[in-house]
C-alpha cells in the first residue's frame, strides 16, 4: 500500500506537470520557456516511474488511471512533432546555443577566471625564477626561445597535415575539459589550471627573451576563438559538476541529466569555433603575414564571436523537451 508520506511528496510534481501541460494545450509549446521545457521532460520521466509504483497497489486504481491520463496528455505535448534534421541543426546554432550560453554564462566566466588566474601565477613565477620555466617547458622549447626563434615555424612546411592535427588536439582538449566535469569538476579545474599555467609560463619566457610580440601575434588570430571555446567547454564541465553536487529538489540522477543536457549543447556549440581556429592556426598564425593584419583578423573574428554569442535570441521552440534535456 502506498504511504501517505510518499503521496504527499509526489503530488506537487504531478500538479506541476498538469500546470505545464495545461498551458501548452491552451497556448501551444511556445507558452513554455526553455527552462520549463527541460523541466517538463524531467517531470514526465519521474511521473512515468511513479505510475509504475502506483499500479503495484491494487487499492490505487483510480489514482493510477488519473496519473495515466496526465502522462498521456504530457506525451502528446512532448511528441507533437519533430522538425527535419537539417532545420534542427540551423536552429541549434542560430538560437539554441546562444540561448544556453546566456543561461550558463556564469560557469563560462568561472572557467575563464581559473585559466587567467593560473596564467598570471605562471607568468609571475616565470619572471621571478627563470629556472622555473626552463624546468616547466623542457630543453627543446627553451633552446628555441634562447635562439629567439618561434617553435611554430615548422607548421608552415606541412600546413594541411598540421592544421588537421591542431584541430584534433583542440577538440580533444576541449572535450576532455567538458567530460571531466563528471569528476565533480576536479578534472575540469585541472585542465583549465594546467593550460593556464602553461600559457603564463610560455608568456614569461618569451617576454624575458624579447619575443612577446612574436608570441602574441602568433596566438591572437586563432586564440580569440580557441580560448573562448575552451572556456565554454570548462563552463560545461562545471555545469555537470553542479548537477552532480547540487541537485536541489530533483533526484541527483535527474539533476545530472538536466545539467548534462545543457552542458552537451555547449560542447557541441564550440565545434565550429575549434575547426575555424585550427584552420587559422595551421595556415595564418605561423605565416609571414604582417603583424597588423594578424591583429586586425583577430579583432574581426572576436567581434563576430561576440555578436554571435551575446545577441539576444527569442525563446526556442524545441521539437521535443526530451531532446533538450538530453533524455532519449
Amino acid at each position: 500500500m502506498l504511504s501517505t508520506r510518499w503521496l504527499q511528496k509526489r503530488r506537487p510534481y504531478w500538479a506541476r506537470v498538469d500546470e505545464l501541460v495545461a498551458r501548452t494545450e491552451k497556448n501551444g509549446i511556445r507558452a513554455l520557456s526553455h527552462h520549463e521545457l527541460r523541466e517538463l521532460a524531467v517531470l514526465y520521466r519521474q511521473a512515468a516511474s511513479d505510475l509504475s509504483t502506483v499500479r503495484e497497489d491494487p487499492s490505487s486504481q483510480r489514482l493510477a488511471q488519473s496519473l495515466n491520463q496526465l502522462l498521456g496528455r504530457a506525451h502528446n505535448c512532448i511528441y507533437m512533432g519533430r522538425r527535419a534534421q537539417g532545420g534542427r541543426i540551423v536552429t541549434f546554432y542560430r538560437y539554441t546555443f546562444p540561448q544556453v550560453f546566456h543561461e550558463t554564462l556564469a560557469y563560462t566566466l568561472a572557467a575563464c577566471a581559473v585559466f587567467f588566474a593560473l596564467a598570471a601565477a605562471g607568468f609571475v613565477m616565470g619572471v621571478l625564477d627563470p629556472g622555473f620555466h626552463r624546468y616547466f617547458l623542457g630543453p627543446a622549447m627553451m633552446e628555441s626561445i634562447d635562439k629567439h626563434q618561434m617553435w611554430t615555424h615548422s607548421i608552415v612546411s606541412v600546413k594541411p597535415l598540421e592544421s588537421s592535427a591542431i584541430m584534433t588536439n583542440n577538440l580533444s582538449v576541449s572535450f576532455a575539459t567538458f567530460v571531466f566535469g563528471i569528476t565533480a569538476g576536479i578534472g575540469t579545474f585541472w585542465m583549465l589550471a594546467f593550460n593556464g599555467l602553461l600559457f603564463g609560463v610560455v608568456s614569461a619566457a618569451c617576454w624575458q627573451a624579447g619575443m612577446a610580440g612574436q608570441l602574441f601575434s602568433f596566438v591572437a588570430p586563432h586564440g580569440v576563438l580557441e580560448l573562448p571555446a575552451i572556456f565554454i567547454a570548462g563552463g560545461a564541465g562545471f555545469l555537470i559538476a553542479k548537477g552532480l553536487l547540487f541537485p536541489g529538489t530533483l533526484p541527483r540522477r535527474d539533476s545530472l541529466v538536466r545539467e548534462g543536457g545543457r552542458a552537451m549543447q555547449l560542447a557541441l556549440g564550440i565545434i565550429p569555433l575549434l575547426i575555424v581556429a585550427g584552420t587559422i592556426e595551421g595556415f595564418v598564425s605561423p605565416s609571414d603575414l604582417a603583424v597588423r593584419w594578424k591583429y586586425l583578423l583577430a579583432a574581426a573574428l572576436f567581434g563576430v564571436l561576440l555578436l554571435f554569442v551575446m545577441r539576444k535570441t527569442p525563446p526556442v521552440e524545441l521539437s521535443s523537451p526530451v531532446d533538450a534535456a538530453g533524455i532519449q
